[in-house]
């Protein structure tokens, strides 16, 4: 990140010049027009939405332990290591790479891809499409926020500083902890990874994940 991002207007500027926002922006814009072409809202719609947004949290917290954060493992000589995870790693050592910060492009190509198949799931064309643009319109969210955490544009209010120390303590104290991103104290307030950051220690590893812990 050769360039400072010290104003919205200049974080905005770099962010718009990386694909994976676009693709988002793109698929959400799309799924938005379908959705108000089909018509037919309910209040099954307000809960789709609801239950989405409450369960973000959570599905976030999974995601980072689960795939992000993916010890690679041998199987019958075959190692299992994600595209997501290796490209996790190497944020870690270098949380400045702008293009680390994004969900890689390729696996928002798998993502959008299973839009049919969630739709097919659903049985109806409305609720399905209020599931995914719900889900895509979060993603928007979530890539503009985990980039404005990366970027040297200041927090200044306090639910962003909040997410902004949260995730910062995440990839800088130690990588055990903090995982949610769009929120603060949520999941991981829940799930026992929101401690006192003055009682927890810097990790050795907090930049090179999975390596061993130098001993002595």
């Amino acid at each position: 990140m050769s360039r400072k991002q010290r104003t919205l207007r200049e974080a905005l500027a770099e962010f718009i010049r990386h694909p994976s926002p676009w693709m988002l922006v793109t698929w959400a814009g799309a799924l938005w027009a379908a959705r108000l072409d089909v018509g037919g809202w309910s209040i099954g719609d307000a809960v789709i939405v609801v239950a989405l947004l409450a369960f973000s949290p959570l599905g976030e917290w999974l995601i980072h332990t689960g795939i992000l954060h993916w010890r690679p493992r041998n199987v019958a000589g075959i190692t299992i290591d994600s595209r997501l995870a290796r490209d996790h790693r190497l944020h870690h050592r270098d949380p400045r790479d702008i293009p680390l910060i994004f969900i890689p492009w390729p696996s928002l190509i798998v993502i959008i891809a299973l839009t049919p198949l969630v739709l097919l799931a659903f049985g109806s064309a409305g609720k399905g499409l209020t599931f995914v643009l719900t889900v895509a319109t979060f993603l928007v969210l979530y890539e503009w926020i985990h980039y404005l955490v990366h970027t040297d544009y200041k927090p200044r209010h306090a639910i962003y500083r909040a997410v902004w120390r949260n995730h910062r303590f995440h990839h800088f104290k130690n990588e055990n902890y903090w995982f949610t991103v769009t929120s603060s104290g949520t999941a991981d307030r829940l799930l026992g990874t929101y401690p006192d950051p003055a009682a927890v220690e810097s990790s050795p590893t907090v930049r090179n994940l999975h390596a061993s812990t130098p001993t002595g």
